[in-house]
């Protein structure tokens, strides 16, 4: 099937500043997670940034850039922005990558992709892995995800969900050996027309309350279709604890 990659990328970071282009392996991150994308098999690959620096860089390695407006508040606002000046419309397959992914395995760009083809009826589609840990059920960080009987997506949530009231009640440093929890992977494809829409969806309180973009979806009627992933992705860079854990991974 056909599916197109952008990477949004920002330079300002509350935590680590600049980080498109902090050095992993002699390259900067845009970099390897540019490369990722093109390993994918995708179509096309485009880096969307507000920053001149990211795009010189972009540039330099012989990447597509995208200059966006600078004020988005979230990266589906800025890959609409990307889709547009693209020109792609209508049922074309788009997946989000975001630009601290150095170490996302290429297999789930293209499955996350063929997971919004087949579902018919879906304006976009995610995915999820398994959670095996109370450490990681309880982690306001760790994102969680329920879904319906089809695999749509019910709620996205911080907190952990489903709550199992009984096991719970009793002991919440392990979890019931038959629990079924599911992490969300924030890896998105979208149909470039639902993009369209999506910047006329007004903000919702439950995406401000959870600091979850995708919510503001669910709560205009959307619908995220979620498949478990095929592999489990490496980490992505939100802190320089996380940067020094990938370099690590580059270097081994």
């Amino acid at each position: 099937m056909s599916f197109h990659v952008v990477i949004p990328a920002r330079f300002s970071s509350t935590r680590l500043p600049g980080k498109p282009l902090l050095p992993i392996a002699g390259q900067p991150m845009i970099q390897h997670v540019w490369q990722r994308a093109m390993e994918s098999g995708a179509s096309s690959v485009c880096v969307a940034t507000d920053d001149q620096r990211i795009a010189e860089a972009v540039a330099e390695f012989g990447g597509q850039v995208v200059m966006t407006h600078p004020d988005h508040e979230s990266g589906s606002e800025r890959l609409a922005e990307a889709c547009a000046q693209l020109g792609l419309v209508g049922d074309e397959v788009v997946v989000n990558l975001q630009g601290d992914e150095p170490l996302m395995p290429p297999a789930l760009l293209s499955q996350v992709a063929q997971a919004l083809e087949a579902a018919e009826g879906a304006d976009m589609a995610t995915l999820c892995t398994r959670i095996h840990t109370a450490a990681e059920l309880f982690d306001p960080h760790v994102v969680k995800v329920v879904m319906d009987a089809n695999g749509r997506a019910l709620y996205f949530s911080r907190a952990a969900i489903p709550w199992d009231r009984d096991a719970f009640a009793i002991n919440t440093e392990q979890l019931p050996a038959d629990a079924v929890h599911f992490r969300h992977l924030g890896l998105y494809a979208y149909r470039a027309g639902f993009l369209k829409r999506y910047l006329s969806m007004a903000a919702c309180a439950l995406e401000r309350t959870e600091s979850l973009e995708q919510l503001r979806v669910l709560w205009h009627g959307g619908v995220i279709q979620v498949a478990e992933a095929d592999s489990i992705p490496g980490h992505g860079v939100d802190t320089a604890e996380d940067l020094a854990r990938v370099r690590e991974s580059f270097n081994q």
